[in-house]
This record gives C-alpha cells, structure tokens and sequence, in this order.
C-alpha cells in the first residue's frame, strides 16, 4: 500500500515549513518510528518520523522548500515487493490505496542504528510515557532506564523490567542508582571551557536555519526595544547551603537535582506580581498588563538558544516550579519541545551562570519588555557591618541584571524591580520551600 507523507502541523499558529534535510533518500528502507526527516519553522526546527516501515519511493519537495501543512512532500509503499515492481519516482504514480499520513513531531535523534543511546537525544514513545507516569517514574529517573530499542530507544519491555527491578528495591536506593548526582564544580567548569565548536576556520558556510531565526529575533528586538541595563549583587549564601543540604533527599524524591535557578524563578514571579508593568507587552502604543505571569527560560541547544514558556507560574508552588524548570530544560535539549510552547511568555529568564560567566547584557525576548540575566554563584570576601564593627566574611555571591525596554519603564523603575528581586532571594522562607 502506498502511503503519502504530508508535511505536519506543528502549532496552531503554524502554516508552513521548510524541508531542512532528508535523512533517506528513494529507494532506502524507512522503519517505523525512524526520524527520516528534518524540517523547520520559524519557531523550531524539528525531526519527523515516519508512521509506517516501507521503502522510500517518491521525494515530492526538496531541501529548502517552503511547504504549505498537509501537503504532501513523500510516499512511502509499505509492502517491499509492491515496492521493487513501483514506477520511477519522478512519475509521481498514486495506486487507489493510498492515504495520507500525519507524521507526529520527535526529537532530534541520528536515524542510524546504534547500540548505545546518542548523548542527550533521548526518545520515549507514548506507551513508555505512559507506563511512567502510571509507575510515578520522573523524566530525570525514565532518562536513565538502559534502552535496547533503535538508537537506544527505551521500549515497553526494558521499562517494564526496570520496574519490576525497581520494586524489589526501596525507592531511594532506585533513584540514586540510575540517577546522575551533580557535577562537581571544578569538573563543571573544566566542561564548559572544553573546545565544543564545529566551526572550521577558513571555510564559508550557510547559517543554519535556527541560527537565521535567532538572527533575525535578535536584531527586530534591537530595532524595537530600546534596551537599558541595571545589575547587582545577590547573597546567595543561604540559598547555596540550603541546595547542600537538600540535594541528596531531593534527588532520591524527585529524581533530577535541585538547582538555583527554581529559587530565582520564584523570586521572580513574586517581584512581578509587585511590579506589573515588568509584566507587560507593548503592540504600538498599547501596553497589554498580563494577567498571568508566563516566566520563558532560555535552554542553550545545539545549533542555538531556544525560549520555552512555564505558563501560569503564580499558580506554582516551590515544588512546582522545580518540576517545570526540569521538564522544560529536559524536553527542549532533546528536541521534545512543541512549537506552541515557544510562545506566550511575558517575561523571560536566561541562566548564562551555568557556563561560569558573572554578568551579562542579554536582549529582551520580544514581546516582554524585561529580561532577567543570573550570573554564576561565587564564592567572595564581603564587608559586614555590625554594632561590634566592620568585618571581612566569605559569602556566595550571585550577580544578576535586568534588561528593560525603556520605551515603558524608566531607570527607576527598573531599579526598584531588580532591588525587590534581590531581596526576596536574600530573605527567602527555605523551610516553607520543599
């Protein structure tokens, strides 16, 4: 039977795509599930499976096309020895059993077999998903099952046979044994400053499509916005020994560590529910105050950067920020990330402390008007004035800054914002959080 691949909607505000890359070419055998196809939007660049195992017998649209959703852009003839006896692709022969498939969204994942699982493109079909969330298996415990599926693909069987391992084990003992602990510091750092470019000099290459996207972001915010900064020092001393205490239990509980970034999450949507005009969007001259507080946290990717939105953050207690943060960080490294879920912030957080860097100037994700910078925590001798006299001490110390679009908010403004922010870090209720 001969099956049409169309191109697939990937967001409801999503009415074309452009064919990046196919990873099969006619003639080649295509199996179930296997990621033959890369295509990209102006949202996100995304690897189409296909729905049926058959051979490749007709490529309708080629790389660099721009292709109206439902359209169809290959066919694929599932049963082998009607294949061999198929007409020249080119003819574009269509027998009276054909239909037309929607190819669901994966991640980015090498579409040749492998025996062990690529690093940081995992893939988990529906039915494992769903066996997990049955079981009360957390992503960060599911990422670390062994997979013997394709690519190290984890199947119904291995999840079903890690939980009935799991069960004849305490909880605990099962979390910490498949679950990756923090790296330590010196080894994180040494990690981030290791050489990870593919550019070769002396060579002139096209800009990947992520890369034209960003570009193009970048420089319409630019033109839109008109930036201004404000940074200070946060104490984050009590945080950082809180995050000591607490990782070992979090961990086996919850299975992925607890980081900084819930705790400035948090802060965050406090000092905007103080300040809702850092909570606004500008069209024009209108300015929409939104109700609901949608923190986008930028997730550095191959290729480039992209900007998933945590919705209805007010309505998230500690512990459900936490969840959030991890869940979004996870699916958005492993392309699991949906188009949709790339819209709708109305402020925006961007982490370049994970890389070792104190302070930064990032530009605003439009349509926000204000993003905030968090700098990496470090160790300094402080000043502490007391009623006994001044003395040297050492304390964690974290920088963050604010960019704001002047355009609605003055530098008093976003003084006033950046202070409260950094008082609601320095005298969090920890007991209150987990």
């Amino acid at each position: 039977m001969l099956v049409d691949i169309v191109m697939p909607k990937m967001g409801e505000s999503i009415t074309e795509g452009t064919i990046l890359e196919w990873r099969k070419k006619v003639g080649d055998f295509v199996e179930k599930d296997e990621l033959f196809l890369e295509i990209g939007t102006d949202k996100v660049d995304s690897e189409i499976p296909s729905v049926v195992s058959g051979t490749l017998v007709e490529i309708l649209a080629a790389e660099n096309d721009v292709i109206d959703v439902g359209n169809v852009i290959a066919r694929i003839e599932t049963d082998a020895n009607d294949a061999n006896k198929m007409k020249p692709a080119k003819e574009k022969t269509v027998d009276s059993e054909s239909k037309s498939v929607l190819g669901p969204i994966r991640e980015m994942q090498d579409p040749k077999p492998k025996r062990e699982r690529p690093a940081g493109k995992i893939f988990f079909t529906p039915v494992v998903f769903k066996i997990a969330r049955e079981n009360d298996i957390p992503l960060g415990e599911l990422e670390s099952i062994p997979g013997s599926g394709r690519g190290g693909r984890v199947t119904k069987k291995d999840i079903i046979t890690y939980i009935e391992q799991r069960g004849s084990l305490p909880r605990e003992v099962a979390v910490q044994k498949v679950s990756p602990g923090p790296e330590p510091r010196s080894e994180s750092r040494k990690s981030s400053l290791s050489p990870q470019s593919s550019a070769i000099p002396g060579k002139t290459e096209e800009m990947h499509h992520m890369r034209k996207l960003i570009a193009g972001h970048m420089r319409a915010s630019l033109d839109t916005s008109a930036h201004v900064y404000v940074m200070t020092e946060v104490d984050m001393t009590s945080i950082v020994d809180y995050v000591k205490t607490q990782s070992e239990p979090f961990l086996s509980r919850e299975g992925f560590s607890l980081t900084y970034t819930p705790f400035v999450a948090d802060a965050t949507v406090k000092t905007l529910q103080d300040f809702p005009e850092m909570n606004a969007s500008i069209l024009g001259t209108s300015v929409t105050y939104h109700k609901n507080i949608n923190i986008g946290l930028a997730v550095a990717v191959k290729n480039g950067l992209m900007v998933p939105a945590m919705l209805n953050c007010e309505e998230k207690n500690f512990l459900g920020l936490c969840r959030a943060v991890n869940d979004m960080a996870v699916r958005t490294r492993n392309k699991q990330i949906l188009p949709d879920e790339l819209t709708g912030s109305t402020f925006t957080i961007t982490n370049f402390g994970v890389f070792g860097v104190t302070v930064g100037t990032p530009i605003i994700n439009q349509p926000n008007v204000g993003i905030l910078g968090v700098g990496a925590v470090k160790k300094q001798p402080v000043v502490v004035e007391s009623e006994q006299g001044d003395g040297i001490v050492i304390r964690s110390i974290m920088m963050i800054s604010l960019g704001f679009d002047h355009r609605l908010i003055d530098g008093a403004g976003g003084a006033k914002f950046i202070e409260r922010l950094r008082h609601y870090l320095e005298t969090m209720d920890l007991s209150q959080n987990l």
